[in-house]
């Protein structure tokens, strides 16, 4: 390995991924790594990527999204386009996200409720019983 390349199994280390990811990714046209019969080495434009893809999958991006963005990188404009375009994408995307929090702590405070109820009707439950003994 140089420091330009890295074998798979020093991008798994390094990315806290397994082979069988980077493969996918590799299969989904995501990265692009070097073959040399059956090795795999990766260039620091895949290691670039492959940051790129793990931070927009934890943002919940979808693998075709991730590819069309990491598609624009090349279209000689200075990366404006993609990042315009990636702009766009995380604007929805972060919507959709606070949209998901707020339904989230909604289903909280309802089911809180539901639990004080619950636990009410439990303290009742057990004062009949020990009144009935």
């Amino acid at each position: 390995m140089t420091e330009e390349t890295m074998t798979i199994r020093e991008m798994c280390d390094a990315f806290q991924v397994t082979p069988r990811t980077l493969r996918f990714y590799e299969a989904k046209e995501l990265l692009f790594p070097i073959r040399e019969g059956q090795k795999r080495l990766f260039t620091r434009s895949d290691r670039a990527r492959l940051k790129l893809i793990l931070r927009g999958k934890r943002f919940g991006f979808s693998l075709e999204e991730i590819r069309q963005l990491l598609d624009l990188y090349n279209m000689g404009d200075a990366q404006l386009t993609q990042l315009s375009r990636t702009f766009d994408v995380a604007q929805d995307r972060l919507r959709d996200m606070e949209e998901q929090r707020d339904e989230l702590n909604k289903a909280i405070e309802d089911l809180k409720e539901q639990m004080k109820w619950g636990e009410k009707m439990i303290d009742s439950l057990r004062l009949q019983k020990k009144a009935a003994e």
